[in-house]
C-alpha cells in the first residue's frame, strides 16, 4: 500500500527519503495560495527561485517578478504575496518569477529528489486529492513553515489531505497522525482555530486581514500546479 506522510518544515527534509514520492508543498499563509489562485485566473507558468537575486535575474530579462520577505513585498517588484494580486487580467498567459520567504524555497529543497513536485492549498485541495487517487507513488506534505518552524496553518493543510486520503496511502508516522488530528480539531471553525497563531498574527500586524479568510477557503478551484523543469503549470 503506498504511504503517506507530513514533513513539518523543509528543514527536516533530509530525513526524509523522496525517490518515489510526490512531495505537495503547501505555504497556506500566503505562497502556495497565490500560485493556485494564478493558475484558476489564467496565469501560463510561475518560476519559483529561491533568492531575491535569482529573481531580478529573471525580471531583467522581462518576465513579471514577485518577491516577499518577511510578509511584505519586497521594493523593485511588480507584485506581491497576496492572492488577490493574482487576479489581475493583465497575468493572463504570462509567466511569472516569483520568491518568497518560505514556499519557493520549500519547492527548491523538494525538487532535486522528488518525483513529481506539486503544489497544494486548501483552494484546491479536493483537485490534489483526486490526481494523488491517480498516482501509483507514495506523498509527502512538505509544510513551509516559516523559517524553518513550524507554524500550525501548513499543519493543518497536511492533516486535511491526509485525512481525505486516509483508505487509500497507509498513515505510519506521527507527523501525520498528528497533522490529522489537528485537522479533526480545527475544521469545523479554522479561522477560530488559527486566531492566535504566529503568521495570523504576524499578518494582522501589516494590517493584511482579507487574505487570510481567503486562503481558508475550501476547493475553489480546480488545479493542480506540477514543477516542470523549473516552471509550474497547471496540470
Amino acid at each position: 500500500m503506498k504511504n503517506i506522510d507530513v514533513c513539518l518544515t523543509p528543514d527536516l527534509l533530509h530525513l526524509h527519503n523522496i525517490d518515489n514520492t510526490i512531495v505537495i508543498v503547501t505555504d497556506i499563509f500566503r505562497a502556495t495560495s497565490c500560485m493556485v489562485t494564478g493558475f484558476a485566473y489564467g496565469v501560463k507558468a510561475i518560476i519559483p527561485v529561491e533568492t531575491v537575486e535569482e529573481c531580478q535575474a529573471l525580471q531583467a530579462k522581462g518576465f513579471i517578478a514577485a518577491a516577499e520577505r518577511n510578509a511584505q513585498k519586497v521594493e523593485g517588484f511588480e507584485l506581491d504575496n497576496s492572492p488577490f494580486s493574482y487576479m489581475n487580467e493583465k497575468l493572463i498567459g504570462e509567466k511569472i518569477a516569483m520568491t518568497t520567504t518560505n514556499g519557493t524555497y520549500s519547492i527548491s529543497k523538494a525538487k532535486s529528489s522528488a518525483v513529481k513536485v506539486l503544489v497544494g492549498a486548501f483552494l484546491n485541495l479536493n483537485a490534489i486529492v483526486e490526481y494523488l487517487k491517480t498516482q501509483p507513488y507514495d506523498v509527502l506534505v512538505l509544510c513551509a513553515g516559516w523559517k524553518g518552524r513550524t507554524n500550525l496553518e501548513d499543519t493543518l493543510f497536511a492533516g486535511a489531505l491526509v485525512d481525505a486520503v486516509q483508505n487509500e496511502y497507509f498513515v505510519a508516522e506521527d507527523s501525520a497522525i498528528m497533522s490529522m488530528r489537528l485537522y479533526h480539531q480545527a475544521k469545523d471553525d479554522m479561522l477560530g482555530y488559527l486566531a492566535n497563531s504566529s503568521h495570523i498574527r504576524r499578518l494582522q500586524r501589516l494590517g493584511i486581514n482579507k487574505d487570510i479568510s481567503y486562503c481558508l477557503q475550501r476547493d475553489l478551484y480546480d488545479v493542480v500546479p506540477v514543477l516542470r523543469g523549473n516552471e509550474l503549470v497547471n496540470m
